[in-house]
């Protein structure tokens, strides 16, 4: 008899994008002729820029002539990228890694959600809280969260972080975590840390032989030259520390798929009788065995976003949603709403006004202005009473969406 894997069971129905979907086309079933704008799923709208485009163009034509058609590719990514990724993200910052601590992906969902097979299913992981819903989806998935109760799941260690303390996580006393998420700039919430703050984690990690995986995913949107865009700018985080990258909404690669992971060799774990494993070479096997390489056209494009044209247009578009973000935050509190992020980050998170339910507010939103933002309860608990908005739409829906909201509020 095959037998199921009943930790998929233990999910919700649907994924919280699923769902979002599900509700808006029912809308639309029922009301056809009304226009929805979308400010809630955060996929990008911008073409790519032309130089990532040219890149593309050339790596098609090389597929179509025998003496330069590339095959199977090298599972961790060609040298081309890895060099680029080296020189252009790390270097500049004073950061050095070799080649091979570098992998490239086919999107950062896929290797946050992937990195935890490398930790065994005892480990306890602890989450700012609310966070993408991924971190928490591929621990269920593996039997590491526990069950679910009314305040999340009976294995994963809480840190809220709301208006009250700031959205400042506070590293908790009272439970020991052996591996903690951390996303900055924040999705959903779109703040950031300081390097105080950070500095903070990557000691109690050190002194507590605790792992983290530190999603830098928006890294590119940070406008402050305080905040700093790699966990590995804080002494000491090689050992304690992986960290995740994606070109999806820094170069509009949604659809295109690119991305990596920066696993330094000096990160390890501990087996049961106390030896110290490298978790470089974990994840260099793991790759290997499971996944077959990004493909040549893709990194190539993701290659020309380093050149000094790919630089500077990338950037333009980053400027393009970044004035959607200034124009949201700036509208919404107007109109008396608590607003955050915006700044550094391309995401909106908003307070529901008098403690409406965050799914309640989407409903209403929905049916009452036609926009469409996410329910802050799908990122967890502490993120009831919130509903994040994308700043990833054109300008002229982003202002219409405004005013929309403005009317019906």
């Amino acid at each position: 008899m095959t037998k199921v894997n009943e930790q998929f069971l233990k999910l919700p129905n649907n994924y919280l994008f699923a769902d979002i979907a599900k509700k808006v086309n029912a809308f639309k079933v029922t009301h056809p002729k009304t226009e929805v704008i979308t400010l809630g799923i955060g996929d990008v709208t911008r073409p790519l820029c032309p130089a990532v485009i040219e890149a593309m163009h050339k790596a098609t034509d090389e597929m179509a002539v025998q003496s330069s058609f590339r095959g199977y590719g090298p599972e961790h990514g060609y040298d081309f990228l890895r060099y680029a990724i080296l020189k252009n993200d790390f270097a500049p910052r004073g950061i050095h890694f070799d080649l091979d601590e570098i992998f490239v992906n086919d999107g950062a969902k896929s290797d946050t959600g992937n990195i935890q097979e490398l930790i065994s299913r005892d480990n306890v992981i602890g989450v700012t809280d609310p966070i993408y819903p991924v971190y928490i989806d591929s621990n269920v998935m593996a039997g590491r969260a526990g069950e679910m109760t009314d305040g999340g799941w009976s294995n994963v260690v809480y840190m809220p972080c709301t208006a009250a303390n700031g959205f400042v996580p506070q590293i908790p006393l009272d439970r020991q975590m052996d591996v903690i998420y951390l996303c900055y700039p924040n999705n959903p919430t779109g703040t950031v840390i300081t390097k105080e703050e950070l500095k903070k984690w990557v000691d109690y990690a050190l002194q507590t032989d605790t792992l983290i995986f530190y999603d830098a995913a928006y890294e590119a949107y940070i406008n402050d030259p305080d905040i700093p865009h790699s966990i590995y700018e804080i002494k000491g985080a090689k050992k304690c520390a992986i960290e995740f990258h994606s070109y999806s909404k820094t170069a509009g690669f949604t659809g295109v798929r690119c991305g990596y992971t920066v696993v330094p060799k000096e990160v390890t774990a501990s087996t049961m009788n106390g030896d110290r494993i490298q978790l470089n070479a974990l994840w260099n096997r793991r790759q290997c065995t499971k996944f077959n390489g990004t493909s040549y056209i893709s990194q190539r494009a993701a290659e020309a976003i380093y050149s000094p044209e790919g630089k500077k247009q990338v950037r333009e578009t980053i400027n393009y949603y970044m004035a959607n973000a200034r124009l949201m935050l700036s509208t919404l509190r107007k109109l008396g709403y608590q607003a955050f992020g915006g700044e550094n980050a391309p995401y909106i998170w908003m307070q529901t006004p008098s403690g409406t339910d965050s799914w309640k507010f989407f409903q209403d939103l929905l049916y009452g202005a036609h926009v469409v933002c996410t329910p802050g309860a799908g990122f967890g608990p502490s993120g009831e009473g919130y509903v994040r908005f994308t700043a990833f739409g054109s300008h002229d829906h982003t202002e219409e969406a405004l005013h929309r909201i403005e009317k019906w509020s």
